[in-house]
């Protein structure tokens, strides 16, 4: 809605017509209801080489990805009519569709922030912000992807177990004791990191990076990120607990971080 639009003209503006963006360039997909603001947004992600598909609302984005539409990130309008940015991530991640989300909006209230991470989106961006911010916070999600993409050694190429733990990074599956755990991607990466080091301390702003690049500002002062690693071990928890009451391999250091500690 035109409320919600910060104006174009506070952005670089694109001077020429669009065209087809290079072979193997990464997708976003802009999902908007205002025609100005997303139009623009657009055009300077063209100019960056992005691939790029827009949708003026949830309902067609929704279905792009149920017929098989792919992106490297997505950045979704909060607050859209009909349908709101946070039920469009709800319908995602029920969909398992794990692409990452930047939430777009004019709610800058710390409130809003939790309940976009908590609802599954790896960033929250104020539509105040210039381009170049948002250009930087898609960066360092798809400098990922072409990292892992262009690596010669991958990963992990095999299921990885320890003890009743079995993470497959093929296919970002969870299983706990043989039953399936429904993460999202960013919380797959976060357990990742975890069994990597188990054992080990992992640190709150190692977490943290995890989720958002290394080096990335929190929203509210240097120790600002530790609310939202709180959350997030927090859902991973109950997460593992809808399959298993008694699980506590992820072991609390206040003041530090957390632990993932294989008692097998």
């Amino acid at each position: 809605m035109q409320q919600n639009a910060v104006s174009p003209k506070s952005w670089p503006a694109t001077s020429r017509s669009p065209e087809a963006p290079p072979a193997g360039s990464l997708r976003v997909v802009v999902v908007d209801d205002d025609d100005l603001f997303r139009d623009s947004l657009r055009l300077n992600l063209l100019d960056e080489e992005f691939d790029v598909a827009a949708f003026p609302g949830g309902a067609q984005a929704l279905n792009y990805f149920a017929d098989g539409g792919q992106a490297d990130v997505v950045l979704l309008d909060w607050k859209m009519p009909g349908m709101d940015g946070l039920e469009v991530l709800r319908r995602l991640r029920g969909a398992d569709v794990d692409v990452p989300v930047i939430l777009l909006t004019v709610l800058s209230d710390q409130v809003y922030e939790e309940a976009a991470l908590e609802g599954g989106a790896v960033d929250f961006i104020e539509k105040s912000r210039s381009f170049s911010i948002l250009l930087k916070r898609v960066q360092l999600i798809t400098d990922g992807v072409k990292g892992s993409a262009a690596s010669d050694k991958p990963v992990d190429p095999d299921a990885v177990k320890i003890g009743p733990l079995e993470l497959r990074h093929a296919s970002k599956r969870t299983y706990w004791k043989g039953m399936r755990v429904e993460l999202t991607l960013r919380e797959f990466n976060i357990v990742a990191l975890l069994v990597g080091r188990a054992g080990e301390d992992v640190t709150y702003r190692q977490i943290y990076d995890t989720v958002h690049g290394a080096g990335f500002v929190a929203g509210y002062g240097a120790e600002g990120y530790r609310a939202n690693v709180r959350t997030i071990i927090k859902r991973i928890r109950q997460r593992f607990r809808d399959v298993d009451e008694s699980f506590a391999a992820i072991r609390n250091y206040p003041g530090f971080g957390y632990r993932w500690e294989n008692d097998d």
